[in-house]
């Protein structure tokens, strides 16, 4: 793999660390800040805010000054952001909790652009496994974020506040890694912005089965994953009463199964195709709640929830891989901030929801709220098959 993959992996390394030491402290700390315990999740929903609004400016910044410095800005903001945080903690004060989050999700939709560097710096056949390289850096945010929320956590006589301390220092080790990064060519890059005559518009682009299955792949991946593990620690340690130790046991070994596939999904998707990916990443969140659903033992909510994981690395990958499938050069940059934007503005909205319905509705209904998505998922792939079918009959 070229130099710029791997760097991006390492960075990803740290960078990451943020998501899930936010998702496992996150609504554990808001319950005890937040106003009504409906809007103990609301941290989260804010970082997942940050990210959907951001995606926008953050590939127009990306298009006009190019990858590099945008990604170190997001890294150092990161940074900020885990100061914040610790103030807001150790001030006991939910808005600027609240406020932290926004600022990791604008950093961490930067983040979110590490795939598509990776997959430019590589040739189109090797697009899957260089997107799987670069998420495997998550794998080691998996074991980094946890374990610095404990131990960080008792490290100074206000809990979690030295949990965010250590999150800014590995954020700004993500920082000094992405100096390393070699931007692209501009003359490279330049040469995608073609004539305004050959980009077509969004209604063309839109109009492709493919590219619902693309972008709905991806939506329902993160938004039923976020919708899920955002109440899981929330449901383990304030309803069911698990200690920390057993609630981070389970989100961190969510964390690993959403990243540990990565060392061989690109294979399997170049093999398979990601059809038949995404399938079986369906099929596995199907089971996630019929787990969830059958008893409240710890060994549930650890199968369920690395079956959440596994899920959503099938459908994560396979949106990744297809959505260039569904777009000419000059038109990248404007169909990848669409599908993040649609993407994260979906997550927002299950994580922000996931408070209120696990507060009002129970855990239960929560777990099946999630099947019609499945199915909605199954359906496009369905059309899209009907419709590549009838145009190969059609040019026979």
């Amino acid at each position: 793999m070229p130099f710029n993959v791997w760097v991006l992996t390492l960075a990803q390394a740290f960078a990451m660390s943020a998501s899930p030491m936010m998702m496992l402290l996150g609504g554990i700390i808001g319950i005890e800040l937040a106003p009504e315990p409906g809007l103990a999740t609301l941290p989260i929903t804010a970082m997942v805010i940050g990210v959907a609004i951001s995606v926008l400016p953050v590939t127009q910044l990306m298009r006009r000054f190019g990858r590099k410095p945008i990604f170190i800005s997001g890294s150092i903001l990161s940074a900020i952001a885990g100061l914040v945080a610790a103030y807001g903690t150790h001030e006991k004060n939910f808005v600027i909790f609240c406020v932290s989050g926004i600022l990791l999700g604008v950093s961490g939709a930067i983040v979110q652009q590490y795939r598509f560097a990776a997959m430019e710096a590589v040739e189109p056949n090797l697009g899957a496994k260089a997107a799987s390289r670069v998420l495997l850096g998550g794998l080691v945010a998996a074991f980094l974020g946890p374990e610095l929320a404990v131990f960080g956590s008792e490290l100074v006589d206000i809990p979690y506040v030295g949990a965010f301390m250590f999150l800014t220092l590995i954020c700004l080790l993500a920082a000094f890694t992405l100096l390393f990064y070699r931007e692209p060519n501009r003359a490279n890059l330049a040469h995608q912005d073609v004539a305004q005559s050959k980009i077509r518009a969004f209604g063309t682009i839109l109009n492709q089965p493919k590219i619902w299955v693309a972008i709905a792949g991806a939506m329902i991946g993160f938004s039923m994953m976020s919708f899920v593990m955002t109440a899981t620690p929330l449901h383990m340690h304030h309803n069911e009463h698990y200690s920390l130790a057993d609630t981070k046991w389970v989100i961190q070994s969510h964390i690993i199964a959403m990243y540990l596939p990565s060392l061989f999904t690109g294979y399997l998707v170049a093999k398979w195709g990601v059809t038949r990916m995404m399938l079986i990443g369906l099929t596995a969140y199907l089971v996630t709640i019929v787990i969830a659903l059958v008893g409240s033992e710890l060994l549930n909510y650890w199968v369920a929830l690395v079956l959440l994981g596994l899920g959503w690395n099938l459908l994560f990958v396979g949106g990744t891989v297809l959505l260039p499938q569904c777009y000419r050069a000059g038109e990248g940059f404007k169909v990848q901030a669409l599908n993040d934007t649609l993407v994260f503005g979906a997550q927002a909205l299950a994580s922000l929801s996931a408070g209120w319905v696990i507060h009002q509705l129970g855990w239960q209904l929560l777990l099946n709220i999630c099947i019609p998505f499945i199915a909605l998922q199954l359906l496009l792939m369905a059309w899209w098959c009907f419709s590549e079918n009838s145009r190969a009959s059609a040019v026979e």
